[in-house]
């Protein structure tokens, strides 16, 4: 009887000789590779390193979006190696700002890949999605009684910070609303 971890038919299966916990993000790589196949792209490396490729400043407002290669003698292209264009979807205002930054950004994607892969970058602008973080509830005010409440919990209390740290606990406790 094969045990989970050694079934090899899953592209989700454990790396052999391994233990404990495994990564999600080996997994995820795994996942990935047939639609990144599909988009151009050989492997899951500038997805992945995208944010060090283009640095902070283009990390939020970029997204490699297509890897387009050109066609090859057999397919009735040129002969000889051509390098790819990459398609990167830029935010509006970013876009500029993007451009300028181009030769310095093929030179870190080519390091990645190890070879010059990419000639050219072409800059799309449609905006990004991004997931919003729900923001937590608004909280209610608090009636003068249950402030005095709270003071006279936390008044024993000797250290400063730790009294007012209690005291703001205390406060958005029993001004969160009630959950059903």
């Amino acid at each position: 009887m094969k045990t989970p971890a050694a079934s090899s038919a899953t592209p989700c299966a454990a790396p052999r000789g391994r233990r404990g916990a495994t990564a999600v993000s080996e997994y995820l790589v795994e996942l990935l590779k047939p639609a990144a196949r599909k988009r151009g792209f050989a492997g899951v490396d500038l997805f992945t390193r995208w944010p060090e490729i283009v640095g902070a400043a283009h990390a939020a407002g970029t997204r490699p979006e297509r890897l387009s290669w050109p066609r090859r003698i057999e397919d009735g292209g040129e002969d000889g190696f051509e390098p790819a264009t990459l398609t990167v979807r830029c935010q509006g205002g970013r876009a500029l700002f993007f451009q300028h930054e181009v030769p310095q950004i093929l030179e870190r994607i080519n390091a990645v890949f190890g070879f010059p892969a990419v000639g050219r970058i072409r800059i799309v602008q449609r905006p990004i999605e991004t997931r919003e973080r729900p923001r937590p509830p608004r909280l209610r005010a608090l009636s003068a009684a249950e402030e005095a409440r709270i003071a006279a919990l936390t008044a024993p209390i000797a250290d400063d910070g730790l009294r007012e740290a209690l005291a703001r606990l205390g406060r958005a406790v029993v001004a969160a609303p009630e959950r059903k």
